[in-house]
């Protein structure tokens, strides 16, 4: 899987990308991930990318020239869709992840700034938008490493117990409910011990204990 980032801010996704499970699914070329910075691209002396909006009113918009030839040079390489973090999209659910995780192989993410993109970049190249809430961010940088989190979890390989990502809060598996309580090592701790049915062996009875326990 292939995730191609446009982006004002390339440096923000180091730390989150490059630990734990996303990194070691790197490693082993399970998925890739390259960032592309939205600067790179424009043709204005200062690098520029945003400009007043027509019509007035608070803010900046990201101008269409270098949102235009940043895609463009990524499509050369990247046929997947490309997917506006906005929240005007429909949100990222679950399900959602999982069908993008066995859809498509490569994906180009597009991370907005300030009031948003240039009407005619979202007429012209955008094929899908995608919110992660009912609430804005500063940009979309957060919206597309969820994005990543979330569709990467479904793919082969990436989680260490492939079981692990239909048996999370919100797996069909479970019923749709958020999580059973969990717990491990030692069996007792300050005076609360773990149930005894979660240590006798019994598979079908701890199954309808966890059933039980749903919250």
């Amino acid at each position: 899987m292939k995730f191609d980032i446009l982006t004002l801010f390339p440096e923000m996704f180091n730390s989150y990308l490059n630990e734990s499970i996303l990194k070691r699914a790197q490693k082993n070329k399970i998925i890739k991930i390259k960032l592309h910075n939205i600067r790179d691209f424009s043709k204005d002396k200062h690098k520029k990318t945003d400009d007043t909006p027509y019509g007035g009113g608070a803010g900046m918009v990201m101008t269409p020239q270098p949102l235009y030839d940043a895609i463009k040079y990524v499509k050369r390489t990247n046929k997947g869709p490309v997917i506006y973090m906005s929240p005007k999209g429909p949100k990222l659910t679950h399900t959602r992840a999982k069908r993008y995780a066995t859809g498509t192989k490569s994906f180009i993410l597009l991370c907005g700034r300030y009031e948003g993109i240039d009407e005619r970049i979202r007429e012209l190249l955008i094929d899908e938008e995608i919110s992660i809430g009912d609430y804005v961010l500063t940009g979309g940088e957060l919206p597309a490493m969820v994005f990543i989190d979330a569709v990467s979890r479904f793919i082969p390989g990436v989680l260490h117990d492939k079981d692990s990502a239909e048996e999370d809060s919100f797996s069909r598996k479970l019923g749709g409910k958020k999580e059973y309580p969990h717990y491990t090592k030692p069996a007792e701790f300050k005076g609360l011990k773990v149930p005894a049915v979660l240590t006798s062996g019994n598979h079908k009875e701890i199954e309808k204990w966890r059933k039980k326990h749903l919250k």
